[in-house]
């Protein structure tokens, strides 16, 4: 399934709403998004977005068929690693193991090693996230490591991978 790359609309808040409000989804984020996630937790999210200082967050909505199907957003680090940036991102359910996530993710990775001097892009997802694992590697990205007990979510300690590209891969 094709997909674009797009700037977030006010108009996108009750799809957000309903893509974030899937527990499937919540599960495989950080913790600090509520739940349930109503349209004015979107509303707030889409403020921040269009606020935010461009050369800081690179934030995009994901379209497919016309409708919102999901987020991707860089956020460049700081001081040493100012020319860096992590990447995250969550796909409607719907349109999982069609693609998208993967097409979204080179656009985003594209995007910002053409139009920034960062260098270097990364993620961390769950270990047992063997679906975003997969999507980081279609995308071009290299697993550099297993970060053991790095987080705490939904009552477990959990595994993290540490997976980056590199612009001039």
């Amino acid at each position: 399934m094709e997909c674009v790359l797009r700037n977030w609309r006010m108009e996108d808040a009750a799809a957000l709403a309903g893509i974030i409000g899937n527990r499937h989804i919540q599960d495989n984020l950080r913790d600090g998004i509520p739940f349930p996630y109503t349209e004015a937790d979107a509303r707030a999210f889409l403020r921040e977005m269009m606020a935010a200082d461009p050369d800081r967050l690179f934030a995009f909505a994901v379209e497919a068929e016309g409708r919102l199907v999901g987020s991707i957003v860089l956020t460049r680090g700081q001081n040493v690693h100012s020319r860096t940036a992590e990447v995250g991102y969550y796909i409607a359910e719907s349109c999982w193991g069609k693609g998208v996530g993967t097409a979204a993710l080179r656009q985003a990775c594209e995007w910002v090693f053409a139009q920034t001097d960062i260098l270097r892009i990364y993620a961390e997802p769950y270990a047992f996230n063997a679906a975003s694992c997969r999507i980081l590697e279609k995308a071009g990205f290299s697993l550099e490591g297993i970060m053991r007990a790095h987080a705490f979510k939904n009552g477990r300690v959990l595994d993290m991978k540490l997976y980056a590209r590199i612009r001039e891969e």
